[in-house]
């Protein structure tokens, strides 16, 4: 009977482990020091080599020339032990006996003494699944079990063991197996079986089992079924589903290009093809990722499943693109994964998708965008403005108006216009508060006497009229009025005897050609249209 080579090729001795070095040490120095404890946790995800530690200890435990290191393969137990059917070895599913009168019939079982060996060893399989009544009725038996009693509990998740077990076993997390070690092992085998493959197919199959030995393994034998004795990349990812570097190297050219058609293009292909979207945007993901890393690691092997080829290449397209588009293109591949699994069209959001991506890759960096705002050019002056009519236009009036330089006639169109007085801005306001509805406002400022200095607005109000003197709806007549934001302060008292502040003296005539000047200045012209609603109050002269 044809045997797969998973079990053909399982370990059946410590030095033939891929990987687990960690466990490895531990263990082998324990037997040799003969400080062999009473329950052991084995965790870590699928086909990383729990369950074949567990039988590889029980060996060393019950050879004949044991506790050893090194069992000899070849006595009752060691034949047993492989075969799956000693009698003082027990592997128990926990999936499938996970309730409290199984843990009882194992609790009655552990009473008795080995019916030929040295111990009794427990295995059970996906502990994590054994219900909290029963981990109960195996907690005192765990606890103190006889001498000749070892447990070995095998799990995928070990954070629901309870705390009560785990305190009372020596935990063991085995790792994920890397590529490399996963190739090489399937490279080996295909040495020993006479099966030729290239690297890039030992790569593809590598990459399947995501750090499992067993699911690499497994699809080794599939693709011997379908291929035969010679496996080459193409016909393996055809039969895998897996996408080839080509395929998906056509969506960075599409974002490289920015061509939102040919990323529809690509959808329509795989839905002709009968590809399973979702499967693909799974691998586009990965691909983003092992894009990212590259770009931000470099070429290491360690980080980047696959072959150097691969690597090579991978490393030349990240080039084309920064670590903000890649990491930007790689979460909102995730989040289309993310909805595609809840799609009542895949084919629409894959398509939205991938277009969104496209869009993406156009989006500036906000420091590029605030250097091209800062480093736009200044706008051209306005034109001149139309004569009046009834004015002369004769060659003489347009004369005079092109000898008049330009630099004069740019800044008396910028210069603002005095502010009006405070009475009259306090009649306007009162005005514009009544057009807008706000009658008790309005009567409460015509009531008060206002002040304006230094860009705001004091008002000194009965106090029976302060409620109505809400700093909010001022400003709301201020903004109808045009007049631009004054920081409003409002004190009771008595509007009689406020006095106004004293105005500052009149400018001298020196101050309106500074004036001009500085609202000429290319600098102050661009800082205006960045910030529209600025006013430049006083100009000084250094010189002066």
């Amino acid at each position: 009977m044809y045997q797969v080579f998973a079990r053909k090729y399982r370990p059946q001795a410590f030095s033939e482990l891929v990987n687990q070095e960690h466990v490895r040490t531990t263990l082998e120095n324990a037997i040799a020091q003969n400080r062999i404890a009473h329950g052991y946790i084995f965790s870590g995800q699928r086909g990383t080599g729990k369950t074949t530690v567990a039988r590889i200890l029980a060996r060393c435990l019950n050879c004949v020339e044991g506790p050893t290191n090194t069992p000899c393969g070849t006595c009752a137990s060691c034949r047993e032990v492989a075969a799956g059917n000693a009698p003082d070895v027990i592997e128990i599913d926990a999936a499938s006996n996970r309730g409290i009168n199984e843990m009882r019939e194992l609790r009655e079982n552990v009473r008795y003494r080995p019916a030929r060996d040295r111990y009794k060893v427990f295995i059970i399989d996906e502990a994590h699944q054994i219900t909290s009544e029963a981990f109960n009725a195996l907690l005192k038996t765990l606890e103190e079990p006889p001498e000749w009693v070892v447990f070995v509990l095998c799990t995928t998740e070990a954070h629901k063991i309870p705390a009560t077990i785990a305190s009372r076993c020596q935990h063991f997390s085995f790792r994920s197996v890397g590529f490399d070690e996963i190739a090489a092992h399937m490279r080996w085998i295909c040495e020993q079986e006479g099966i030729q493959a290239d690297d890039e197919a030992l790569a593809v199959l590598a990459q399947v089992g995501e750090g499992s030995v067993r699911d690499s393994l497994s699809a080794l034998d599939q693709a011997i079924a379908c291929c035969g004795t010679v496996l080459k990349a193409e016909d393996v990812r055809a039969l895998l589903g897996a996408y080839s570097l080509d395929t998906l190297a056509q969506i960075t050219q599409a974002l490289a290009d920015r061509d939102s058609a040919r990323m529809l293009d690509i959808v329509d292909n795989l839905v002709r093809n009968g590809r399973h979207l979702q499967h693909f945007v799974r691998e586009l993901a990965r691909y983003f990722r092992n894009l990212l890393v590259i770009k931000i690691a470099g070429d290491n092997p360690r980080l980047v499943p696959a072959s150097d080829q691969e690597r090579e290449r991978l490393a030349s397209i990240a080039a084309s693109f920064s670590e903000q588009d890649l990491t930007r293109y790689l979460q909102l591949t995730m989040d289309l994964f993310r909805d595609l699994q809840f799609s009542w069209n895949p084919r629409l959001h894959t398509e939205l998708g991938l277009v969104r991506l496209v869009e993406a890759g156009k989006l500036l960096p906000i420091e590029e965008a605030l250097a091209s705002v800062g480093n736009a050019a200044p706008p051209a002056p306005p034109a001149p403005p139309a004569p009046k009519a009834g004015r002369s236009t004769g060659p003489s009036a347009r004369h005079e108006a092109q000898a008049q330089p330009a630099a004069q006639v740019q800044p008396e169109a910028q210069v603002e216009k005095p502010a009006p007085a405070p009475g009259g801005l306090q009649q306007r306001l009162v005005a514009a508060l009544r057009e807008l509805g706000m009658a008790f406002t309005a009567d409460a400022v015509e009531q008060s006497a206002m002040v304006e200095a230094a860009g705001e607005l004091r008002f000194t109000t009965p106090p029976n009229l302060m409620l109505a003197m809400q700093s909010a709806d001022i400003q709301k007549g201020l903004e109808h009025l045009k007049a631009g934001r004054w920081k409003i302060k409002v004190a009771p008292g008595n509007a009689g005897t406020a006095k106004p502040e004293p105005r500052p003296e009149a400018q001298p005539a020196g101050d309106d050609e500074t004036m001009r000047r500085a609202l000429a200045h290319p600098e102050v012209q661009r800082f205006r249209e960045l910030f529209p609603d600025s006013e430049v109050r006083v100009v000084r002269n250094l010189k002066i």
